[in-house]
C-alpha cells in the first residue's frame, strides 16, 4: 500500500515545491507522512465543508490547492480559531493534508492550463516563462490561447458555462475577443504582461476597482469570472491524474465544496 510520502513525491513531480512564491506554504501540513493511504479527498480549498466530507467519507489523506496554514504564524494549536479546528478535526481523524498552491499555478499540467483548456482555448502558449521542468517544458503563471473571433457578449456566455460561475464581473476593452489570457485566482495585477502577450481579454478573478479602469484603458476585456470558479476545475484535473498514476487508490473530488459568495 502506499503511503503519505509516496502520494507527496509524486505530487512533486508535477509541481516541485521549488515553484511555489516565496510567502508560500506548500506540502505536507498535517499528518504522518508513513501513513498507508487507500483513499484520497481532493478539494479546492480544505474548509470546514470539505473536512466534514473527508471525515465522512474515511479519507486517509485530504488534498488541496489553497494551504491549511497560511497568511499568519500559528502560535497554538486549538479550537479557538477555524484553522486550529480543522487541523484539529484531520488529525484526531487521522488524515493528512497535502497541498500544492503556487507551485501549481505555474506548473506545465497546472492551474492556468486547465483553466485555459476549460474554455476551449487553443494554440495555448506561455509567453513568459520562468523557467523549465526537467522534460524542457515552460514553467510560468499564465497561458494564452485563442478563440475564433467573436463579440464580448459571447465569450462571457461561454465563460459562465464552462466554469458554471452565476454571474461575472467585466470591463469592455472595445475590442472582439480573440487572443485570450487568462490566470485563475488573483492574477489581476499580472496586466501588464497580458497587455505584452498581445491579449485583448483577459480571464481572472478578485479584480480590483481600478484595474477594471487599468484594463479598459489598455483596450483589454477583463472578467473576474471569481477565485473559486476559475480555479476548480484543477482539483477535478488533479484528481484524474493522481487516479491515474495510483490506480489502487480511491480518488474522490469533493463533492460537497462550493463557493461561499452569494448573489442577491
Amino acid at each position: 500500500m502506499h503511503n503519505v510520502s509516496e502520494i507527496l513525491a509524486y505530487l512533486e513531480t508535477l509541481a516541485p515545491a521549488a515553484w511555489k512564491e516565496s510567502w508560500d506554504n506548500v506540502g505536507l501540513l498535517c499528518g504522518r507522512s508513513e501513513k498507508p493511504v487507500s483513499k484520497i479527498l481532493v478539494a479546492l480549498d480544505p474548509f470546514r465543508d470539505v473536512v466534514a466530507e473527508a471525515i465522512a467519507e474515511q479519507a486517509d489523506l485530504l488534498i488541496t490547492h489553497h494551504p491549511l496554514i497560511f497568511g499568519s504564524s500559528l502560535v497554538a494549536l486549538t479550537n479557538a480559531t477555524e484553522t486550529g479546528r480543522n487541523l484539529l478535526a484531520l488529525a484526531e481523524h487521522g488524515i493528512a493534508a497535502i497541498n500544492a498552491h503556487t507551485n501549481w499555478d505555474v506548473a506545465p499540467c497546472g492551474v492556468n492550463y486547465i483553466l485555459a483548456n476549460t474554455l476551449n482555448l487553443q494554440n495555448i502558449s506561455l509567453p513568459f516563462p520562468t523557467g523549465c521542468d526537467p522534460d524542457g517544458n515552460p514553467v510560468g503563471l499564465l497561458r494564452r490561447g485563442e478563440v475564433p473571433a467573436q463579440p464580448l457578449e459571447t465569450f462571457l456566455s461561454l465563460v459562465k458555462e464552462r466554469l458554471g460561475c452565476p454571474m461575472v464581473r467585466y470591463a469592455d476593452g472595445g475590442r472582439p475577443v480573440h487572443m485570450v489570457a487568462v490566470g485563475g485566482g488573483a492574477c489581476a495585477s499580472e496586466l501588464a504582461q497580458v497587455a505584452a502577450m498581445g491579449c485583448d481579454t483577459f480571464v481572472t478573478s478578485d479584480v480590483k476597482y481600478n484595474q477594471f479602469w487599468d484594463a479598459r484603458d489598455l483596450g483589454i476585456s477583463i472578467i473576474d469570472a471569481g477565485h473559486f470558479y476559475t480555479e476548480n476545475p484543477a482539483a477535478a484535473a488533479l484528481g484524474a491524474l493522481l487516479a491515474a498514476a495510483f490506480p489502487d487508490i480511491s480518488v474522490q473530488v469533493s463533492k460537497k465544496h462550493r463557493d461561499c459568495m452569494k448573489f442577491f
